[in-house]
């Protein structure tokens, strides 16, 4: 059945609504309240729905699937260039109109249950960074009135008490008060962190998240947020395009028949690619027998390129665990099936 393609622009409070009218052929491009939106879709024939994978496209994804209609997330620099003139939310509802209707692969949809895991993850980032902050005011400060500690977060809690008793008699008690506040606070960031952490590990006992937690260089994090970004492991066809769709494959550019291969793409989303590096890292530093395949890349490239090499690595069998349902084992090597030849 041939499925009418709808361009879904999102907004707060009003959705843009783009479509051809199968039976006038009259073009249709007006805002719908959001009230009302699911109203607007209730009563109708199955329908192509195009949306820009942003804020809310996830939840309104989810109750247009449970009407019946079909729905096409894509990233917003692929619908960017169907929009070819202004932009505004009639010019943007066109162009995903325009957009849905291509080849191109889709954003999974994600559950509630996936949405709030990465909600807990991008919650702990923000602690993360803001305890960075703290703790670098703090550093930048003590500064002012020469009294410098080394990097990191341990040097800090060891030097500052000293500081304090140091700079006590000439510094104001309201200043001194102060940074002890401050220095205080971030044992409250940590307990935040820690707490959220514990929450994480509830959902590690999901068997998906439990599965990829074996393959070395996948802890928590990586694992948590590979699952929950991924949605169905199943809607990538490769461990490769999984590898490609996090930005660890190679960015290329040629003419003329001619292919020129640069640094990774850098693609998809950065946080999933970091814990990828960071776990690929952790592996070359603490592991003694990382495999010969890693021994064979050091002696041939620079240490850099093998750590994002094994993040890609990394990336195909947790696709692969996920794809087949199947546990992790080391040194597993696939092989393509044998076709039968038939004698004559």
């Amino acid at each position: 059945m041939k499925l009418t393609p709808v361009g879904i622009d999102i907004a707060k409070m009003v959705v843009q609504v783009h479509y051809v009218d199968e039976e006038t052929g009259e073009i249709v491009n007006k805002p719908v309240k959001r009230a009302v939106f699911l109203e607007h879709f209730a009563n109708r024939s199955s329908c192509l729905i195009g949306m820009e994978a942003c804020g809310g496209a996830h939840h309104w994804a989810r109750k247009l699937l449970k009407m019946g209609h079909q729905v096409k997330l894509m990233p917003g620099e692929f619908v960017k260039a169907f929009n070819i003139r202004n932009k505004n939310d009639a010019a943007d509802a066109r162009a995903i109109w325009l957009a849905v209707q291509q080849p191109s692969k889709a954003v999974a949809v994600k559950t509630e249950m996936q949405q709030a895991m990465l909600a807990l993850h991008r919650m702990r980032e923000q602690l993360v960074k803001f305890r960075t902050m703290q703790i670098n005011g703090l550093r930048g400060l003590l500064t002012e009135y020469g009294e410098v500690t080394a990097k990191g977060r341990a040097s800090l809690d060891k030097a500052i008490p000293e500081i304090l008793a140091r700079v006590v008699e000439r510094l104001p008690a309201v200043l001194i008060d102060t940074l002890r506040e401050q220095w205080n606070g971030l044992t409250n960031l940590d307990e935040q962190i820690a707490a959220i952490e514990r929450r994480m590990r509830e959902w590690k006992k999901d068997d998906g998240v439990k599965a990829i937690s074996e393959i070395p260089g996948v802890g928590l994090l990586t694992a948590t947020a590979a699952v929950a970004m991924m949605g169905d492991a199943k809607a990538f066809r490769s461990g490769r395009e999984f590898a490609a769709w996090a930005g660890l494959v190679p960015k290329q550019t040629g003419s003329g028949g001619k292919v020129n291969l640069h640094g990774i793409s850098k693609r998809g989303d950065t946080y999933l690619r970091t814990l990828l590096i960071h776990g690929a890292r952790s592996v070359l530093i603490n592991t003694k027998d990382p495999g010969p395949w890693v021994e064979q890349m050091k002696q041939r490239r620079h240490p850099n390129v093998v750590t994002v090499a094994l993040a890609n690595r990394i990336a195909r069998t947790i696709w692969a665990v996920l794809a087949h349902d199947r546990p992790y084992q080391k040194g597993y090597a696939s092989v393509k099936p044998v076709l039968a030849v038939t004698a004559r």
